[in-house]
């Protein structure tokens, strides 16, 4: 078992000079560049993650993992909704198995995250509002329950439920307990009373929580995780974003535990002046090939192409991602600079920098 270091020494790492690298690659002739090569995964008309869940639709992921194979990923990353499990445990069961066997059919390892910590409240109209400009992410659980331990007990038989089935699966590459807990002290104080029911459950397969930085990934590492991840999707500059590589690469020298950038996208400043919508969209190519240089496992946000995340960022027009539908891509060069991760940057396929037809509502109220 490998020994874990202090807290100070996790933090100390980060600032280190050393350019040792992540240990996430390896150097023998003939590897990839970059070993864990992944993507963040909802359905492109899935604003939240109940409404991937409660309407499942197997077509969809088998359409949508079968782009992530033209690029060569071996992962992807996404997260379960407790809200869709309780309304139908046997449904959501039949859906997830779905889900893995068809990413282990296509070579992807999943990342598989239980809670998400960002969003909206898990209301009846947050969680089925489908509307371009007004459907959100949302809590899951709720705010109501992860403040209150009266109601934890929903939650931790949820863990149990998603260990015994899943504690061993070799499809997974890692047990993602929740998504940015982050700074609010009655949101880790939740992550933290789940992650130990985690650990009680634990199995062979590594556990994670995910991060909104290398700083709060510090607290985790107390908690006992397997892997660092850790988030950053708009650097205003290439030399901040190569900054942060490089403590990643310091960290995993200094730790011995693997360490991912789980959700990036592009170089971009939106706190200006307003581009127009086609400048606001992906452009993975002003990252990638600083992510391959580094060699750090990754999951850029997202693999198909659609209004952000998060409304705030939707409303000044933001859009992530790289595949249409129909399996057209916004940028050939932003494919290809995804692909050359694997080794080979060769991606053909045709171009359309154009927003969704489904999600002009957006941009005609821009």
């Amino acid at each position: 078992m490998v020994s874990r270091c202090s807290r100070r020494r996790f933090l100390g790492a980060c600032a280190a000079g050393t350019t040792l690298l992540t240990g996430d690659v390896t150097d023998a002739a003939g590897d990839p560049p970059v070993n864990v090569r992944g993507a963040m995964y909802l359905p492109p008309r899935a604003f939240n993650t109940y409404q991937m869940w409660a309407t499942y639709e197997p077509g969809v992921t088998e359409r949508d993992l079968g782009f992530a194979e033209r690029l060569d990923l071996n992962a992807i990353r996404t997260w379960l909704s407790y809200e869709a499990w309780e309304e139908d445990r046997a449904a959501f069961g039949r859906a997830l198995d779905h889900f893995l066997a068809t990413a282990d059919e296509r070579g992807l390892q999943v990342l598989l995250g239980i809670f998400e910590g960002v969003g909206r409240p898990p209301t009846p109209q947050n969680l089925h509002d489908v509307d371009p400009w007004t459907g959100t992410s949302t809590f899951s659980p709720g705010m109501v329950v992860m403040k209150n331990p009266e109601r934890w007990d929903g939650p931790r038989r949820f863990v149990r439920w998603v260990m015994d089935r899943h504690r061993d699966d070799d499809r997974l590459l890692a047990i993602e307990l929740m998504n940015e807990p982050g700074w609010r002290q009655w949101k880790k104080r939740f992550a933290r009373a789940m992650f130990d029911v985690l650990v009680d459950e634990r199995g062979r397969v590594p556990l994670s929580v995910g991060a909104t930085s290398l700083a709060n990934a510090a607290d985790y590492y107390d908690w006992g995780i397997d892997v660092v991840q850790f988030h950053y999707n708009f650097p205003n500059s290439t030399a901040v974003f190569r900054d942060l590589l490089r403590q990643a690469r310091n960290l995993r020298a200094s730790t011995d535990v693997p360490v991912w950038l789980s959700e990036w996208q592009r170089v971009a400043n939106f706190s200006g002046k307003l581009e127009s919508p086609l400048q606001r969209g992906p452009d993975y190519s002003s990252l990638a090939p600083l992510v391959r240089e580094a060699g750090v496992g990754n999951f850029f946000w997202s693999l198909m192409l659609k209004p952000a995340y998060m409304v705030g960022q939707r409303r000044r027009g933001v859009l992530n991602g790289v595949f249409h539908e129909d399996g057209a891509v916004w940028d050939l060069d932003d494919a290809r600079a995804i692909a050359s991760m694997s080794g080979d940057d060769t991606f053909d396929g045709e171009e359309r920098r154009e927003w969704p037809a489904w999600a002009d509502g957006v941009t005609d109220r821009l």
